[in-house]
């Protein structure tokens, strides 16, 4: 790497005037990226709006999908670079698979550099810009790498970068909370998928039919397409092929009988029938078509039909494997992973056997326990110089709760910390608690001020017309000055147990929830020394009508 940072004109570079505007527009960026409900609205405000606060000449967004980094998003790029670039290997040589592999960000604005540390990418690299690549995320928990290229081969200083490396964590989080949302809405579905599946199994004794009518549940939602094949005195029969075009189904069945299936073939439905386990085929490439096809013809079929992965799993009760529901990518250019088997194999099982509906329940009672883990921080204990504690215990067999809390540390040994409860229940409710959970994040990175905090917080509520209540308590702790500053939206009042067991509740001038009309948001400070305890719940503690 060549240049000192901070060199040319791009980037944060200007008068102060302008710099001072670019950081408040980054700052905006984060907290556009803190109320994010989509990765849609990640890549917007990550590329598009970003690169606008930055002053960078181009903007990528690149986010882990296995062991590949996937080009979700671009701005500023040349043509044939979105195409080029689409998708390619972490252990690739290249500015952003190093920045993932390392967790460090990759800053390089020399050509001779770039062409001899990372030959592949230098012819896409034009003369006198330079190249930054970020990660999104710490550790094990990195999800993608934020690219810039800046003119004149500028290169951000300590600041600027410290600045980026903010925004590069905002966009990391946006993206695992985006995730988590979608992953519970996708487990949600699947309950409800099995749910249906289960009342269609159990209309009538013709298992025939009904399976059929579960292969065609399948598609399109959950494979492009979808064949049921039964255990009979014959062998394995195929009784049911579910394509989104009939067209398409009738073409399937003529290969079909073409091609019957071979019951001693050493892989997919005979072999599952067989040994009862599953097989996923996250990728089918051509190599695996040429292996299973008999003839030419069949290659050529085999070809047509545009297969990308697959999932076998078995009709298993009572230790008998009864046949197979094969599931298939296609089309669809869409893949099964790991966490797709369970939910085919749960398929199976229903389809051998209807599985009662308080089975069901629990299932849905794990997937908002699973929602409310993957957004809560799952430690923090591990702040030094603060002793914390957490106790978050979801009430409700079937609720997803809105629950939320936090403690960040800051400089000069301060910590910040807030609980809130987003009202309601449901998909939602933890929606919206995740949204509030990151925008506090965002705004306490700015300015941790607890009056400055929860008055842009109200802002945001006007600004994006949210309905729904939220009552949250904020505490800004200051060893220094032995204090702590609170500031409460309609929330139960903090309790302070003093160091000699004395306990008070800090009660402030009561103040409205967020969501209903603005009001004042002014703080209010209470001693806060060595050995204090500050104790902040929420109504689940308080509102126990049957215990002490």
């Amino acid at each position: 790497m060549s240049g000192g940072p901070g060199e040319g004109r791009s980037g944060f570079s200007a008068p102060a005037d302008e710099n001072s505007e670019r950081i408040h527009q980054l700052a905006k960026v984060t907290a556009e990226l803190g109320a994010a409900d989509t990765i849609d609205a990640i890549v917007d405000a990550a590329v598009t709006h970003a690169a606008a606060a930055i002053r960078a000449a181009v903007t990528t967004l690149m986010l882990r999908e296995g062991d590949h980094l996937r080009l979700v998003g671009g701005r500023g790029l040349r043509p044939g670079i979105l195409e080029r670039w689409h998708s390619f290997p972490v252990a690739d040589a290249n500015p952003a698979s190093q920045a993932f592999r390392e967790g460090l960000p990759v800053l390089v604005n020399n050509p001779d550099d770039i062409g001899s540390r990372y030959p592949g990418m230098a012819a896409d690299v034009p003369a006198g810009r330079s190249v930054v690549c970020l990660p999104l995320g710490s550790g094990d928990d990195r999800v993608g790498v934020a690219g810039l290229t800046f003119d004149e081969a500028w290169l951000p200083g300590p600041r600027e970068l410290d600045l980026l490396m903010t925004f590069a964590a905002a966009c990391g989080q946006a993206v695992r909370r985006v995730r988590a949302a979608d992953e519970a809405a996708q487990r949600a579905w699947q309950l409800r998928f099995l749910a249906d599946a289960s009342e269609e199994l159990s209309r009538s004794l013709d298992y025939r039919a009904t399976l059929t009518r579960v292969a065609e549940l399948c598609v399109p939602e959950l494979a492009d397409w979808c064949a049921v094949d039964i255990v009979e005195r014959e062998g394995l029969v195929t009784l049911a092929v579910a394509h989104a075009d009939p067209a398409k189904v009738a073409w399937a069945w003529d290969i079909q009988r073409k091609y019957p299936p071979d019951r001693n073939a050493p892989t997919g439905a005979p072999n599952v029938v067989r040994t009862g386990l599953s097989e996923l085929y996250e990728d089918i490439p051509d190599e695996m078509l040429i292996h299973r096809s008999r003839d030419e013809e069949h290659l050529r079929l085999s070809r047509e039909l545009q297969l990308r992965s697959a999932i076998v799993v078995p009709l298993r009760v009572r230790n008998r494997t009864l046949g197979t529901i094969t599931l298939i990518r296609a089309e669809s250019d869409r893949r099964y992973g790991s966490l797709d088997l369970p939910f085919a194999e749960e398929l199976g099982r229903r389809a051998a056997l209807a599985i009662d509906n308080a089975q069901l329940h629990s299932a849905t009672r794990d997937v908002a326990r699973e929602l409310q883990l993957a957004v809560l921080p799952a430690r923090l204990d591990t702040i030094q110089g603060w002793p914390i504690a957490v106790h978050s215990d979801p009430g409700g067999s079937a609720h997803i709760g809105g629950d939320f809390y936090d403690a960040l540390p800051l400089p000069d040994n301060r910590l910040a910390v807030f609980i809130g409860d987003v009202m309601g229940h449901g998909i939602d409710a933890a929606a919206a608690m995740a949204h509030m959970r990151a925008a506090l994040r965002a705004y306490i990175s700015v300015d941790p001020t607890p009056a400055v905090v929860l008055g842009k917080l109200e802002k945001m509520f006007g600004l994006l017309g949210t309905t729904r209540l939220v009552t949250l308590v904020f505490a800004l702790i200051d060893p220094a000055a032995d204090s702590v500053e609170l500031v409460n939206a309609g929330h139960y009042a903090p309790l302070i147990v003093s160091a000699d067991g004395t306990a008070r509740f800090a009660q402030t001038t009561p103040r409205r929830p967020l969501g209903t009309d603005p009001d004042d948001r002014t703080s209010s400070a209470f001693p806060f020394g060595t050995g204090d305890t500050l104790l902040l719940y929420t109504d689940g503690l308080v509102e126990r009508r049957d215990e002490h």
